[in-house]
This record gives C-alpha cells, structure tokens and sequence, in this order.
C-alpha cells in the first residue's frame, strides 16, 4: 500500500492539463470497437479503469494498438458480429462503468462471458442493471446477493420502455447499448439529468437517437415529473468516425479548481476540460459559493462541448447544494466538501444517497476526512451539512481504495496546519496517473 503525503503550499500558478474524461474514454473503446472501421481515439485515459475495459474487449477479439505518450488508441473495429466469447472472465478491477456498461452490450450479443472485479467493485449492488436487463429477455445473472460476478448468456433482446428509478448514466447506457441489437425499440426515461455522454456519442457514430416528450406522470415513487424519453431501434450499425477526440475529465478539473480557490494567491488554467451541461454542477456549486470562475475558448470536441476554465483564490461562503445541482456534480461531491469546510458559513449537500454506493460510501468516507482534521461536518442519509470556515489540521486518511477521496484529501493537505498522509493512494491511478506531479507542478 502506497503513501502520498502533502502539506500546505504557497500560491499555485500556471496552467495544467487533465487526463482524457473517463466516462467518454470507456464509451470511446466500447463503441469503437463495435463499430465497421478504425477509430483512432485521441486524448484518452490511460487510467486502470479504462484500461479495463480496453483488455476486455481485447479478450473478445478485437485488435487495438496504443501509444500512451500520446494517449492514443486506434481501435480497428469490425462490427458485434465480430466479437467472441472471452477464453476466460473479464475482470473489471474497480470499474463499475465498464462491469454495467457491458452487462448491457454482451446481455444482446451472442457470446458468452463472466464478468469479475476486485473486492470493491464485488461489493457493489448490481441488481439495478441485471433486473431490467432480464425484462428485456437477457440470460443474466448475479450473486445472491446482486453482486458480481455476473454470468451472461447472450441472445436477441426485445426492446422496452423502463423508466428509470434513479438519474443513472450507467444504467441508462446499459439498456441503450442493450437495445442497440435487439427486436423492436428501446426507451428510457430518467427521473433527473445523467450526463448524455452515450447519445452523443451514439450519434457520432450514426445511430439515430430518438426523443420523446412524454408529458406530466406519476413515477414509481409517487412524484410527478415531466417525463422525457430517449430511445434506440435495433439491428443498428455503427460506423467508425476514423478520428474521436476525448476532452479532459471535468471530474479531475475540479480537484484542481478546488485548490485554486482556497490556496491564497492562487491563479490555475485547466484546458481542455468537458464543459458537457449534465458535468459542469461544479462550475454551476462553486460560482454560487462566489469562487471567481470562467470557462474560456468554447469549442467542440465531436459532439461534446470543451473549454479553458480559469480559477482564482476567492472568498468562499456556504451554500445549499441539492436536487439537479448535486446530480450534476455528483462525482466531484468529495472535493466540493473540501470547499465547503472553507467557505464562511453552513453547506448543506442532499439528494445524494447515491455516493453511498460508489468504490466507498463516499458520504462515509468524507465524513471521516473531514471530521478527522477538524472540520464540524454532520453526516446525512443523503449528504452531510459542513460548517466553515474550518483549519485543517494535519491527519492519516485512508483512501477505502477510493480515487477521489484520496484526491480531496490531497487538496486538503495544501491548506493544513501539518502534514496529510494518504494511505493506500495507488487508487488514483483509476483516473489521473500523474496527479502527484501534476499538483506538484503547479505549486513548485
């Protein structure tokens, strides 16, 4: 188990890039390697996640070569006719996108395979994409207790209309990949705003992605909603783009804005981050507690949306952070906390019960970091309430193999009275390799 240790800096300066989005890295090697044709994806992750779900697809038959100083992979697609049943089971490592993601695309294909990770992921609730996906005909199943492995029989799917009971991204592309082979039309409607990384790139690739407005109704949980739906018709085919471009992960950006903002003096850069509407809940949470913040140099990357964002340190006060807000920040809710404990005043994160089933409970986790270097945090169902602003003392954190909490622990320790010990911090190769450096780079 590796150590990273960090204490508090002067002024960050300078510009920094972030490795390639990690939600649109997997979608990158997934689509691309169904596909007719070579894709040549540009920008992306060389994270063990990713990485993951690239030696998947390698196990089914699919030839990709790499260069990971350029962070390239050209991906030679031959279409899902292609793919063959893996000599043995794909281990998934810690990666939930990848194991839900092709539980989704194998359940349709005919080919057989056993899905496994590591004890982390091995823990986590799999019912969620396993239960519709057999209501969709899939010979799929789980451990007794909804958890991998997960045994797939593949076959020809029928196509339904499933509303989801969570604003899910994960489960959301499962079920369009699901429908993307399968008899009839596949249609999901989400209860909140999922990032749509998978439609636009779906398009991209030319398959058509319908939506339909299916007016006020009464959902499963007794709330009414404007119901929207977004659906795929099978026997699709995919047609390579030849060239894909994956912008920088908002996800890890905001580790960086974060300590801008409470490291006195700081100015940073990020380029060529993912400005994507259903991300930037971050941009949206840290401008309303009166960070100085500014996306910069709009442009596109394919069908997503890319700019330069620009942090100075500022004055931060406390907020509310809840409903469509915390969906949109979701992922970066743990460095968020970090900026609450110095923001004047109480922050207040709800709607957030889904952190609790991320690599750690992240609500858990934060609660622990927080509290174990001196900041009153309360711990909710959903969230947790902060109180700010707070001195950060010097403490041990254990990362619960947790990428991002061992980040925001990291962006702690650049404000802390003492040295911050991050324990098991081999975690973050999940999403940013050179995070270390990248921080040190910044502060040096």
């Amino acid at each position: 188990m590796s150590e990273l240790r960090v204490s508090s800096s002067g002024p960050l300066k300078g510009t920094v890039e972030v490795p390639g989005d990690k939600s649109i890295s997997h979608r990158s090697v997934i689509l691309s390697s169904i596909a007719q044709g070579d894709t040549l994806v540009k920008g992306i992750l060389f994270g063990e996640d990713v990485l993951a779900t690239r030696a998947a697809f390698q196990a089914m038959g699919v030839e990709i070569e790499e260069d990971e100083e350029k962070a390239e992979m050209l991906i030679h697609g031959r279409g899902p006719e292609a793919l063959v049943s893996p000599k043995t089971a794909l281990d998934l490592g810690n990666s939930g996108t990848s194991m839900r993601l092709l539980s989704g695309l194998l359940a349709g294909l005919p080919l057989e395979a056993l899905l496994i990770g590591d004890q982390s992921l091995s823990q986590r609730d799999m019912r969620r994409v396993v239960e519709p996906l057999r209501a969709m005909g899939a010979d799929i199943g789980c451990t007794g207790q909804g958890t991998a492995p997960i045994m797939i029989k593949g076959k020809t799917l029928e196509g339904i209309r499933y509303r989801l009971p969570m604003a899910s991204a994960q489960l959301k592309s499962a079920l369009l990949l699901a429908g993307l082979f399968g008899e009839g039309e596949t249609w999901v409607a989400e209860p909140g705003p999922a990032r749509d990384h998978t439609e636009c790139m779906l398009s991209l690739f030319g398959v058509e992605v319908h939506r339909e407005e299916g007016g006020r109704e009464v959902w499963e949980d007794g709330i009414e909603r404007d119901t929207k739906w977004i659906g795929v018709r099978g026997a699709a085919e995919l047609r390579a783009p030849g060239e894909l471009a994956v912008p920088g992960d908002i996800s890890s950006a905001a580790f960086f804005m974060v300590a801008a903002l409470i490291v006195p003096g700081s100015e940073v850069v990020i380029r060529n981050v993912g400005v994507n509407p259903t991300r930037t809940g971050i941009i949206d949470a840290l401008s309303a507690m009166g960070a100085d913040i500014t996306v910069e140099n709009r442009r596109s990357y394919g069908n997503e949306p890319v700019g330069d964002v620009r942090v100075r340190a500022s004055a931060l006060k406390g907020i509310e952070v809840k409903g469509e807000l915390t969906l949109r920040s979701i992922d970066e809710i743990p460095v968020l906390g970090v900026a609450a404990a110095k923001a004047s005043g109480t922050t207040a994160i709800t709607d957030a019960g889904e952190l609790r089933k991320k690599e750690s409970d992240r609500i858990e986790s934060m609660f622990k970091l927080l509290s174990g270097m001196g900041v009153k945090v309360r711990g909710l169902k959903d969230g947790l309430v902060i109180e700010g602003p707070a001195e950060f003392n010097g403490a041990a954190v254990e990362s619960r193999l947790d990428h991002r909490i061992a980040m925001s622990a990291a962006v702690a320790g650049l404000a802390a009275k003492g040295e911050v010990v991050i324990r098991g911090a081999e975690t973050i190769a999940t999403s940013f390799p050179k995070f270390s450096s990248a921080l040190t780079a910044l502060s040096s």
